[in-house]
């Protein structure tokens, strides 16, 4: 079966089906990775610490992603 063939087939699927088809494919996309993981951590880490010692500021949300 091919890429077509497969999304016609899901398609037809009822909607829960298919809810559940997606769900399933967007996971086996989303694999852990201890090594992304661990340098995001030693990041965020190294940020937070720079903000506690006063050598960074903090940016209001507001200025970051606009109005709530």
């Amino acid at each position: 079966m091919n890429t077509k063939q497969l999304i016609d087939t899901a398609l037809k699927l009822p909607p829960d089906e298919r809810f559940a088809l997606i769900d399933e494919l967007l996971h086996s996309l989303d694999r852990p990775d201890p090594d992304l993981d661990r340098v995001w951590i030693e990041e965020a880490e190294r940020r937070l610490g720079a903000y506690r010692s006063g050598r960074i500021q903090g940016i209001p949300a507001e200025d970051v992603v606009g109005p709530f």
